[in-house]
């Protein structure tokens, strides 16, 4: 008697973050996210040269301590 094989998951599409594209999100798909080797180097080199950044609040010294800042 043979076992019934498990139902396969359903194939999953993404938009690609670089291109917008679709992209096959499973383990076939060694880029994922990415649609290709292409997207995901061009996003790479985007963070090399510090296009993307995250915005920091200036800190005027004036905060008050975590601990309370008393004796």
């Amino acid at each position: 008697m043979t076992q019934p094989s498990s139902p396969r998951p359903a194939t999953r599409t993404v938009r690609c973050p670089a291109c917008g594209g679709p992209s096959l999100f499973a383990p076939e798909n060694r880029f994922r996210p990415f649609c290709s080797e292409r997207c995901k180097l061009h996003d790479l080199g985007a963070w090399a040269s510090e296009s993307f950044r995250v915005e920091a609040q200036e800190s005027d010294g004036a905060e008050v301590p975590l601990d309370g800042g008393g004796p």
